[in-house]
């Protein structure tokens, strides 16, 4: 059976390798990273661990495999539907949404009774959605009411609706967004037209949106944290301590202390439990996996055949990695405190499944690459040779 999924098992083989990594840092880190909530919870660690996040680990890597088995084509009908259920969906959560750390950005999932982060949906939806229109619209692609109005006006709605709870990660996405309308030739003049009312809406939202005291207390800390009082700059000081005495090779796999102090050890700020313990090659181990797995994507992109594979393996590599950098960035304080999960590494349901299926959308369209490739091989294989 193990011979019959590894022969049935495609695509690039690095960011497999990339996959396989990432989940085993995710254990070990996770494991010593929830002992304080497992403690409060009157729980061991390892029942903790094993029912909240080990099974989501091996879910993620069964839902990369099944997804990548797929014909990534099957994709851009798939993402129609997708935006046909996140629309409704982003709205629902922003009026009854569950307020977990005072932000509304879960629904929870009758019966089961677990949370579900809708904005990890919306962001597999638009990218998916904006690879299809994009590809579709080629023909049209200068013209402002037949491409335009249609792709930008999904990416503003959904940027909105994220955004009015989760400021970052709309950010994150509206990036992306703009990096895929590059990619997909819209014109420069009509992507400083979106940009422009992008920077109109942030605006709104950071001083008139329902979370603006939290933004604007955020930016305040990471633009003057010496004007700041301890709590409001605590995170981010708990994460520095993290950093400073992880060393060169750090304190060891379980030897954090910083896990004791640090809000969400486990999840936003996991960054700084595997600086603490694996010190600076952990950290530069974490920055290198990410610049290879961008790098791969970006072979599968200028390698695929088909625009629509190009812009669905960019658009979600760039969200990717972009997301691992941002945690990054938050945690060695290079940005402001977000909720920004580090894909694959963080502890969370829905971000793990979602992720995951990412990664297998990627690897499908690597897969449709290497048969495209193999098959060129066998054609000139059979060519004879000139007498």
């Amino acid at each position: 059976m193990i011979n019959t999924l590894l022969d049935k098992t495609k695509g690039d083989r690095w960011i497999w390798l990339i996959i396989i990594l990432l989940s085993l840092i995710s254990i070990l880190t996770v494991y010593s990273a929830t002992g304080t909530i497992a403690y409060n919870k009157g729980v061991t660690v390892e029942k903790y661990l094993l029912y909240k996040h080990v099974i989501f680990v091996i879910l993620g890597i069964g839902m990369i495999y099944i997804s990548h088995l797929l014909d990534y084509k099957y994709y851009a009908g798939i993402s129609k539907i997708l935006m046909i259920i996140t629309i409704p969906l982003l709205l629902y959560t922003a009026a009854f949404g569950e307020n977990i750390n005072d932000a509304s950005r879960w629904v929870k999932i009758p019966v089961i009774g677990l949370t579900f982060q809708t904005s990890d949906l919306a962001k597999l939806a638009l990218i998916t959605f904006l690879a299809r229109m994009l590809t579709r619209k080629q023909e049209n692609i200068k013209d402002v009411k037949k491409a335009f109005i249609p792709i930008m006006g999904s990416v503003c709605v959904v940027f909105v609706l994220i955004a009015w709870a989760n400021l970052s990660t709309a950010l994150m996405l509206f990036g992306v967004s703009i990096l895929l309308l590059i990619i997909g030739r819209i014109s420069i003049k009509q992507i400083m037209m979106v940009c422009a009312g992008g920077a109109v809406l942030l605006m709104f939202i950071v001083f008139l949106g329902p979370r603006a005291a939290t933004y604007k207390s955020r930016i305040n800390s990471f633009l003057h944290p010496e004007e700041q009082h301890s709590d409001k700059t605590y995170q981010a000081d708990q994460s520095k301590i993290a950093l400073a005495t992880g060393g060169l090779f750090g304190k060891g796999p379980g030897n954090s202390t910083q896990r004791n102090f640090l809000p969400h050890p486990y999840s936003d700020f996991i960054f700084a439990i595997i600086v603490e313990e694996y010190g600076l090659m952990g950290a530069l181990t974490m920055v290198v996996l990410y610049l290879v797995l961008l790098y791969r994507c970006v072979r599968i992109v200028t390698q695929s055949p088909k625009a629509f594979g190009a812009l669905l393996a960019a658009g979600l590599s760039f969200s990717l990695t972009i997301q691992a950098f941002a945690n990054m960035a938050v945690a060695v304080g290079l940005g402001p405190v977000t909720g920004v999960p580090l894909p694959l590494v963080s502890m969370g349901g829905t971000s793990i499944l979602f992720t995951s299926i990412a990664f297998g959308i990627i690897l499908s369209v690597s897969k449709d690459v290497e048969e495209k490739n193999s098959s060129k091989k066998v054609i000139i294989g059979e060519i004879p040779a000139m007498a």
